[in-house]
């Protein structure tokens, strides 16, 4: 098992930046690949960026790519979000997500991310 808290949420307005941080422990050791999703209100869990824990390579969904950047520090078990270029429709529950096998089972609590306009 794998326990993960996320930090970093909060008001920004459009075109501003917030970093999400996303603490790791427990198993790390067993970690494959970590990963941000996200919630709008009415609207499905939708795929935002992921890092292979190991190898470092990085994956974005489309709609955050060039705004968005994840990273990690395996010295301290934590996943970054870099959240650049902020739009209205990035608002949304923001959570972090970890696999020890090919797919996500251990997921944070979620922090909240609002943009104004």
């Amino acid at each position: 098992q794998v326990q993960l808290v996320e930090s970093g949420g909060g008001l920004v307005q459009a075109g501003g930046s917030l970093r999400l941080s996303c603490a790791a422990s427990g198993r790390t050791f067993s970690v494959y690949k970590m990963g941000w999703f996200r919630q709008a209100p009415g609207k499905e869990h939708e795929f935002v960026a992921e890092v292979g824990w190991r190898s470092g390579s990085t994956y974005h969904a489309n709609s955050v790519k060039g705004r968005f950047t994840i990273s990690r520090d395996n010295a301290k078990n934590t996943v970054y979000l870099q959240m650049n270029s902020l739009k209205l429709e990035d608002t949304a529950v923001y959570y972090c997500a970890a696999a020890v096998s090919s797919q996500y089972d251990n997921w944070g609590q979620g922090t909240q991310v609002s943009v104004s306009s």
